[in-house]
């Protein structure tokens, strides 16, 4: 993402999306992490809450090699919320839901981050015709950014943390489907499988081709484009009305 966002606009741009992209990337991975404890308190284990994992408090997540990763490729990670699978009520079933927890609140923030950046793109559109106050634009135009970045992220993660191997979410939910004896098998290997999962997308990357950077676009200009374009259809009715 760093490298999308240093290869265009001017300095001032440049330096506005990286500060924005700050808040945005500790928001996702915290809630990322809260939400897999908060369902595995829900499903029957305390592990996270007794450990002072099921809080907002992004220190009690972050990783810094993880953020920084995140930051400069798009792809990273925080602590993993410690879940111990035996004090599960159903050791499957409160896996796969404390798993899908996490992809899940990002999907969440990301569908109304994008949202609330189509809006803030159609007042902005709006304003641009009706006012002469270019700090008023500005905090307008910066609020559309930082949702803009908060959806892409979101999504970026969710779709990153859904692939169905080990360590990721992904291998969690299908570990609903495996049987118990291959799939702990498999689980032996997450190390060097996570190793080998992020050269291929580093190759992939240096190749122009990023699936998951894909994922995170089209979703946001899924739920951005209508949403844009729906309030700017409202704004200019309003425009129009007040000029009859």
């Amino acid at each position: 993402m760093l490298f999308s966002i240093l290869s265009g606009g001017d300095i001032r741009d440049i330096i506005i999306q990286l500060l924005l992209s700050l808040p945005v990337i500790i928001l996702a991975l915290t809630v990322h992490e809260t939400a897999h404890g908060f369902v595995a308190w829900k499903c029957g284990d305390n592990t996270a809450y007794n450990l002072g994992r099921l809080t907002l408090n992004p220190l009690k997540h972050l990783d810094p090699i993880g953020f920084l990763s995140m930051l400069i490729f798009g792809y990273g990670w925080a602590k993993p919320v410690p879940i111990n699978t035996r004090n599960f009520r159903n050791p499957k079933r409160g896996m796969a839901l404390s798993a899908a927890a996490g992809p899940a609140a990002n999907l969440l923030i990301g569908a109304i981050s994008a949202v609330l950046s189509g809006f803030f793109w159609a007042w902005y559109s709006y304003l641009a015709f009706t006012v002469d106050n270019q700090f008023l634009l500005n905090c307008v135009s910066i609020a559309a950014t930082l949702f803009n970045l908060s959806a892409l992220y979101n999504f970026l993660f969710m779709a990153f943390n859904l692939i169905p191997v080990p360590p990721f979410d992904g291998s969690r939910i299908a570990f609903v489907f495996l049987p118990t004896r291959i799939y702990f098998k498999v689980m032996q290997y997450e190390q060097q499988i996570m190793i080998g999962v992020l050269i291929a997308i580093m190759i992939l990357n240096r190749l122009g081709y990023s699936p998951f950077s894909w994922i995170a676009y089209s979703l946001s200009d899924l739920i951005i484009n209508p949403v844009m374009e729906g309030f700017w259809s409202l704004f200019r009715q309003a425009l129009l009305n007040s000029l009859a």
